[in-house]
């Protein structure tokens, strides 16, 4: 026999959930919207793998193609052609990503909204996730920055610091290094740190917003320079009991500088052996053309039913496990 997923009484939870953010997101005029699941290009990031598929007919023989890690591209497209506040419900897929809280398909609850700098984001994720699950939530959610986090739980700052130092930090924390850590880039390294040994104790005492991340690390956000001259991305993470539930920016509108981070994850890519992956010349495109002043975030739908069910595995709050 197969093996089982979610209990019957945990997916009538699940579809309680989806309910409820579906009536959110209509009282506040926010459009559902569905994009395609299979592209050709792809928004490039160097930790993120997708899964190749084969499409035939429509001209497509030639073309590779992969099951889209998220809906970030084509949604996008839609901002730059007018669409106003759009969200969506919609799987999303990643290969090599298996544990308690990754599995190579999942579900993604992605939304983004014109005229929304990160700070007008973060405060509509807290009301939602409070509407979602206000037993959970009695308190205001905390807002820290990436730089205070380190200083004050591992005694670095995160904007001045090298790799041997933060291999220090994980001995005194006692986070295993990996045999080739010597060789780790900085962003790579601090990541470790954060997942080893300080991730699992945030959004314990009540949910945390995580902000303003090394410019390095800004992915697809807009990055500030701070009056000492400290160039910062402007990202969110949100945190619920150790669970990271949410990733969102005040995202970057500038085409060229699109393609460049695009072409320096695929650089990454190179960099660690694998092979370059195809860049969404359509959203370069789409950002060309115009994309709104906005800000967008993806929050993981699975481990937002985990933690407003209780449970500790992606695999209990889906219907089945892969096979």
């Amino acid at each position: 026999m197969p093996p089982e997923g979610a209990s019957i009484e945990t997916l009538r939870a699940r579809a309680a959930l989806v309910a409820r953010t579906r009536e959110f997101f209509a009282a506040r005029e926010v459009l559902e919207v569905e994009t395609p699941l299979i592209g050709h290009g792809l928004v490039v990031e160097a930790h993120l793998e997708p899964i190749p598929c084969a499409v035939r007919g429509a001209g497509a023989d030639s073309l590779p193609r992969h099951l889209l890690t998220s809906p970030e591209g084509p949604m996008k497209r839609l901002l730059a052609r007018g669409s106003g506040p759009i969200y969506q419900l919609a799987p999303a897929f990643r290969d090599g990503e298996r544990g308690a809280r990754h599995t190579p398909e999942f579900t993604i609850l992605e939304w983004y909204r014109p005229g929304f700098d990160h700070h007008a984001l973060m405060a509509e994720v807290e009301a939602l996730v409070r509407a979602l699950m206000p037993e959970r939530t009695p308190e205001a959610f905390e807002r820290r920055t990436y730089r205070d986090l380190f200083r004050d739980a591992a005694g670095i700052d995160p904007f001045d610091t090298s790799v041997a130092a933060i291999a220090a930090a994980c001995a005194r924390l006692g986070v295993p290094l990996p045999p080739d850590f010597a060789a780790s880039t900085l962003d790579d390294a601090l990541d470790l740190l954060l997942v080893g040994a300080l991730e699992p104790t945030l959004g314990r005492e009540r949910p945390l917003f995580l902000v303003d991340y090394p410019a390095s690390q800004a992915a697809l956000a807009r990055v500030r320079e701070e009056p000492d001259g400290t160039r910062v991305g402007e990202r969110f993470e949100l945190y619920i009991d150790g669970v990271e539930l949410a990733n969102g920016y005040h995202e970057l509108g500038d085409p060229a500088e699109q393609r460049r981070r695009l072409e320096e994850a695929n650089a990454a890519r190179v960099a660690s052996g694998r092979p370059p992956l195809p860049i969404a010349e359509s959203l370069v495109a789409a950002l060309e053309a115009g994309l709104p002043p906005c800000a967008g975030v993806a929050l993981g739908f699975d481990r937002l039913v985990m933690v407003a069910t209780g449970h500790d595995t992606i695999d209990a709050v889906r219907a089945f496990p892969p096979e």
